[in-house]
């Protein structure tokens, strides 16, 4: 698909495409955004305090067709289940308006009316999305800059030295009946791996989906990384683990082997390589993994609280 080069007026949903986009030095291109949540406080620790400057938070999650067209949007940037879904906004209903659309490819459907998403690897994903931005909103340098930078530290990490068995790391995103977290085509794939470990959900072939507690059992992590957002507290996420008979007594939860960081972090966007560098850091302090040279972490974004606060 081609799109007018420049685009000057976008429009774009959640923290994944919002920080794509802050990144590659487009804000100036954003109309308006939503979906951000609170995560407004980790752009602009990451990328300064103006990084945000002029940017308007319109909605908590996608808003109606008419708010977009409103705002004369050229293009909306959102993914399947981050912003775009069926009986909502979607591309052909933008289409209808004069709108274009640019899917997240880590998103992207796998078969058609079917909920199952990922189509290639999430490191490869990213890679995609920051070129493509950047030909869209003029940014191409810039975004090429960024891309370097996350592929150079990527493969700092890949340098060091990894632990004979690569650390089982479990992404829990939030639970109740059943968990949420992630398969191998979403951005915690990525992060994981590159940081030494192993995803313990690696052989799921979807991107964000629900597991049962059993499965979450079974797969005996060493270390819990958890997504911090929505009105489940990350106390109250370790207390169910630390109460649930079948998740009491795994690895991580007997050690509290716990790394709590902003959503921002976990969903695709160059931020990634800043999760997997304090990923890696909390293994190496953990015994996890072996000491390395690697510097340490541009930032230190764990949002450390009591379980029991």
């Amino acid at each position: 698909m081609s799109y007018p080069s420049p685009t000057t007026k976008i429009f774009a949903n959640d923290s994944s495409t919002i920080g794509m986009m802050v990144a590659i030095g487009a804000h100036d291109s954003l109309v308006g955004v939503s979906s951000m949540k609170r995560d407004q406080r980790v752009f602009e620790e990451h990328y300064g305090p103006d990084a945000m400057k002029g940017v308007e938070d319109v909605a908590g999650s996608m808003p109606s067709l008419e708010t977009i067209v409103a705002r004369n949007t050229q293009l909306v940037v959102a993914g399947w289940n981050y912003g775009f879904k069926d009986g909502g906004v979607t591309p052909d209903a933008l289409k209808s308006k004069g709108i274009d659309s640019y899917v997240l490819s880590v998103s992207c459907l796998q078969k058609q009316g079917e909920k199952a998403r990922g189509i290639m690897e999430p490191w490869t994903a990213l890679g995609d999305d920051l070129t493509n931005l950047g030909r869209i909103t003029g940014n191409t340098t810039q975004a090429q800059q960024v891309l370097d930078d996350v592929n150079a530290r990527k493969d700092k990490l890949a340098g060091a030295p990894q632990a004979a068995t690569a650390p089982n790391v479990l992404m829990f995103d939030s639970g109740d009946k059943t968990v949420f977290t992630s398969g191998k085509f979403a951005a915690p794939q990525a992060i994981i791996t590159a940081a030494g470990g192993r995803n313990v959900m690696d052989d799921v072939d979807d991107s964000w989906t629900t597991v049962s507690w059993e499965r979450i059992a079974a797969t005996n992590p060493d270390v819990i990384v958890f997504d911090d957002y929505g009105t489940q507290t990350f106390a109250q996420k370790v207390a169910m683990l630390e109460s649930n008979d079948s998740t009491k007594n795994l690895p991580a939860v007997k050690n509290k082997r716990y790394l709590n960081l902003p959503y921002a972090m976990w969903v695709s966007s160059p931020l990634n390589i800043d999760a997997a560098e304090q990923l890696r850091h909390k293994m190496e302090q953990c015994g996890l993994e072996p000491k390395s040279d690697l510097p340490q972490p541009r930032f230190d974004d764990d949002i450390a609280v009591s379980a029991t606060s």
